[in-house]
């Protein structure tokens, strides 16, 4: 099992917990931002094509624009991404 570093993480609490202290629901809206994101080693060297992966998040792919990444990021579950992955190199591609 992986362990991630999550002290660098905001979270807060979510609008569905209640005010006594019970059912209390904790999300973050910069959980991507501590992810340790790689250039794949399909994108160039001229900022054309340029897609980066998170691989330190557990159960998911992080994937999103190294030009554009304040725009967001895709996530994939990991299994389709192996998937998705295997089948992209089986094409040749």
């Amino acid at each position: 099992m992986r362990v991630v570093d999550l002290s660098g993480v905001t979270w807060r609490k979510s609008s569905y917990s209640n005010t006594s202290g019970g059912d209390c629901v904790e999300v973050s809206d910069d959980l991507l931002a501590a992810a340790s994101w790689r250039k794949s080693s399909y994108s160039n060297t001229d900022g054309g094509e340029c897609l980066e992966v998170a691989t330190d998040v557990p159960s998911l792919v992080p994937v999103r624009d190294s030009k554009a990444p304040a725009r967001g990021a895709l996530l994939f579950a990991a299994p389709s991404w192996s998937v998705f992955v295997a089948a992209v190199k089986g094409a040749g591609v």
